[in-house]
Parts: structure tokens; sequence; C-alpha cells
């Protein structure tokens, strides 16, 4: 299973170290900035490292050649249809939120403002909408009374990520496809930038 990792700072880390210890071969990584965490991870590691030509897209030039799968972790930019095309399975990411709710950069954080009970992590095909591709696969969590955004996603959003990659990855390594259930629009929220949201 050859992947191209699309991402940044710490959950692009420590995607990238799930990922090698999952016994994929992480083929490029992908980056937005050539300072960033992930970009040295991986430089030390011996992984060729690309530089996005525009911070916000991923352009199929930049997919490493006989990919199967395109894997973001921490990634804001849009992988483009043809990016998506360059790799045998397309792409997917990690979303914490349970799409369709709190599509969008703010989803922990809406996910407290709301008083939501319940969040989860959705793992979601790539698409040319964001946030909007076929689900496959999604796990739902607690929310803790008083829990602050940071705290829920160190907790309970970032580890899920974490394993329903991995279960989805080894899904695609044994049946050589994706899972893949269609998102109900009629459940569809948006969790844009909040103006106080801390980054």
């Amino acid at each position: 299973m050859r992947i191209t990792l699309v991402g940044s700072r710490h959950f692009g880390v420590t995607t990238f170290n799930m990922l090698r210890q999952h016994g994929v071969d992480i083929v490029r990584v992908v980056v937005h900035d050539g300072e960033d965490r992930l970009a040295a991870t991986a430089k030390a590691a011996g992984i060729e490292v690309v530089v996005q030509a525009d911070p916000k897209f991923v352009a199929a030039s930049e997919i490493a050649d006989n990919t199967d799968l395109i894997v973001t972790a921490h990634s804001h930019a849009r992988v483009t249809r043809e990016a998506l095309a360059a790799a045998r399975l397309g792409g997917i990411g990690y979303h914490p939120s349970l799409l369709p709710r709190h599509r969008g950069i703010a989803a922990v954080e809406w996910t407290i403002r709301e008083g939501d009970p319940i969040a989860g992590g959705t793992v979601y095909h790539l698409a040319d909408r964001m946030d909007a591709g076929a689900i496959a696969a999604q796990e739902w969590v607690f929310v803790k009374k008083g829990e602050s955004a940071r705290e829920l996603w160190e907790r309970a959003l970032a580890p899920l990520g974490y394993k329903l990659l991995a279960e989805v990855i080894d899904y695609a390594r044994t049946y050589k496809n994706l899972p893949a259930k269609p998102q109900d629009e009629q459940f569809a929220t948006k969790a844009p930038a909040l103006s106080d949201a801390k980054h």
C-alpha cells in the first residue's frame, strides 16, 4: 500500500508515525510549509517532501507516482479532482465530527459551542466539496461536561482519528477498495472558523 500523506503539525506527525508502524509505504509527504514539523519528521525518516505550489490546493503533480491512496492529516488544502485521480483509490481524510454535522474548519469548537452531548470522528472520501465525500468509517464519543474543544480533541477525537484511519487503511489493503456510505445532506451543518477560536 503506497500512500502520499498530505498534512501538517502535530496530527500530521502522529498520523505519519501511525502509518509507518502500520506497515504501509509512505512514498511522499506533501506540506504547505517546508518548515512544518511534519516536513522535518519525513526528511529525518528519508521520505521525499514536496511543498505545495499553492497552499490552498494539492495538484496532481504533487502526488507521488503509483500512489494507492492519499491520506490527509491536518490539511486545509483542497485535493484537486486531478490529484485524486492520480491515486488508485483516491483519498481519505479524518474530520473530528459526526459528518455531515459540523462541516468546516472549527468542528470541535462548534461541537462545544452547540452543547452537543455526543461528538465523534469520521474518515471520509476526499471530494470536490469540503468534508462532503462518502463516509468510510465513523464512531461517536461522549462529550464531558465543561470540556474545552482542546480537551475533547486531545482526550478522544485525535486518538479516534488514528484508530479509524488505521481501520480504513486495513480494509483498503484487504479488499482493494474503500467502504463508502453517502452523507445525508438533510443533516449537514456548517462549522466555519470562529473569530475567538484559539489555534
